[in-house]
């Protein structure tokens, strides 16, 4: 069982946790930790120093002092009014991705939340009762307001929920599982929408999308590699031994595994090219660099996971110090160069799509031996353009952006909500790429017949067939588009 508040969180527990493949729960010692700094909150709230979001009110009205009869009004109209967001709803695993973030957050003893509040977002989590929360809205400066209040305010009636697909009222659904209403007391409404949750849980989303397609990238381009019949040379570990960055190792040594015993490249291995294109002979230095991204930007979530993001932090029954653990900024700039490096990895697979296409070395124009009447494989490589310029239109930094916010007290703001965003769009789009790549490649190896590919590769151009025929002449390609574009999100290939 994981252990909230104790244990470390990383990408792939997350996401066991959110299909219900890893339980999660309190220990004692994480019950401890939530009561204690929950008392330092009970003392501060009853004293006469004014305290942060304990006893004050928020943002530029920092100054303005609370009444203790006034503590709960406040952090309930927190929530009711940064429930602002607008757009279309998240999906609703990211709800319960950001909950999980949340409550481990919490489980670290700095935020002063009472165990009952934990307890019911838990009961929230176990039992599939995932909140709407609006796509847009988060600056992503005292974290993600707007979506972490739309989360929440279902703790007291206000709201939907999903439920089967559905959108429900709040008040419904608690009353349909027989739970009473929470009301917030001090420093709570605080604890619960600061954070960086919302950008968080596209993080983790995103880097486990984007670990399955860096190796698709691998065997995608392997594939395209076979039906060149290019050379497998430039993989060779003496030459990247001399150039050892992390990822374009890595990449190298897949490719030498994808490619290995192949009877395609093998029989063109005299043949007298030179040297390959940049987008077949490059692809350890440019799917390595993409992979870097990857790495870099898991180090950094993963740190955020096991953080405590919220503000003030409580330290003693005398001590909150008001400081900035909510900015998103870290995570924005790490999110923005994910972006890019997704995007690279859509540009170099088009161009090894409109390579296949020229009927160079063997190959007919088009994919097709039928040119003239038939235009083959031309249209979808058009699909394949217009997706990777999209890519590029989202690969502007939103966190090279800042509008002040909050009355000048928020002057600086990350934007890192819109990086996290993009990210998922981007990645969303390369899946697309790919699939049509592998359609593409799957062609080209047909005509380089007799000759066997490695077996990864062969078992993937089985996969492919399966579902989609050898293109003799033209038909409707939509239904092949969208059958590879399922292989590819249901992750059917096999990647190593």
């Amino acid at each position: 069982m994981f252990k909230y508040g104790i244990d470390q969180l990383d990408v792939e527990k997350v996401i066991k946790i959110a299909n219900g493949q890893l339980e999660a729960g309190l220990t004692a010692d994480a019950i401890a930790k939530v009561n204690a700094c929950r008392a330092k909150v009970e003392k501060m709230a009853a004293g006469s120093d004014a305290v942060y979001g304990v006893n004050t009110g928020f943002g530029p009205l920092c100054d303005t002092q609370i009444t203790p009869d006034e503590t709960s009004q406040l952090q309930t109209n927190l929530l009711i009014t940064h429930a602002v967001g607008v757009g279309n709803p998240i999906d609703a695993k990211l709800s319960k991705i950001m909950m999980i973030c949340k409550v481990h957050a919490l489980c670290q003893g700095f935020s002063g939340i009472r165990l009952e509040v934990i307890e019911r977002i838990m009961y929230f989590i176990e039992n599939d009762l995932l909140p709407v929360v609006p796509e847009q809205g988060s600056v992503g400066a005292s974290g993600d307001l707007a979506p972490l209040s739309h989360l929440f305010i279902p703790l007291f009636g206000e709201g939907e929920f999903w439920i089967k697909g559905q959108i429900m009222h709040a008040k419904d659904v608690l009353k349909g599982h027989g739970l009473e209403v929470i009301t917030l007391q001090a420093k709570e409404g605080l604890a619960l929408i600061n954070g960086t949750q919302f950008i968080l849980a596209h993080a983790i989303v995103g880097l486990d999308k984007m670990a399955y397609l860096l190796d698709l990238a691998d065997v995608s381009g392997a594939m395209s590699l076979e039906g060149f019949q290019g050379s497998a040379s430039p993989f060779r570990e003496e030459l990247h031994s001399i150039r050892p960055y992390p990822g374009t190792v890595k990449v190298a040594e897949r490719m030498r595994m994808l490619l290995k015993d192949s009877e395609n490249l093998s029989s063109h291995t005299d043949c007298v090219r030179v040297q390959d294109p940049y987008s077949l002979r490059c692809m350890p230095q440019v799917h390595g660099a993409s992979r870097n991204a990857f790495y870099h930007l898991t180090e950094l979530a993963e740190i955020e996971m096991n953080s405590v993001t919220d503000n003030p932090i409580i330290l003693s029954d005398t001590e909150a110090i008001s400081g900035g653990n909510f900015h998103g900024q870290p995570l924005a700039m790490a999110l923005d160069y994910g972006s890019i490096a997704a995007a690279e990895l859509g540009n170099i697979s088009d161009r090894r799509c409109y390579l296949l296409l020229e009927g160079l070395y063997g190959l007919p124009r088009l994919l097709t031996k039928a040119g003239g009447l038939n235009s083959g494989f031309m249209i979808p490589q058009y699909t394949t353009a217009a997706l990777v310029t999209e890519n590029k239109s989202l690969c502007f930094p939103p966190s090279a952006d800042s509008v002040p916010t909050s009355l000048g007290q928020e002057d600086h703001v990350s934007m890192g909500s819109i990086s996290s965003r993009q990210f998922n769009q981007i990645l969303g789009n390369l899946e697309k790429i790919y699939a049509i790549e592998l359609m593409y490649a799957a062609q080209a190896i047909e005509f380089r017949r007799p000759n066997t590919c490695s077996g990864i590769i062969e078992e993937n151009h089985a996969i492919i067939r399966k579902h989609v025929n050898k293109l003799e002449e033209d038909r409707l390609l939509k239904d092949d588009i969208n059958a590879m574009i399922e292989l590819v999100r249901d992750r059917a290939f096999v990647v190593g």
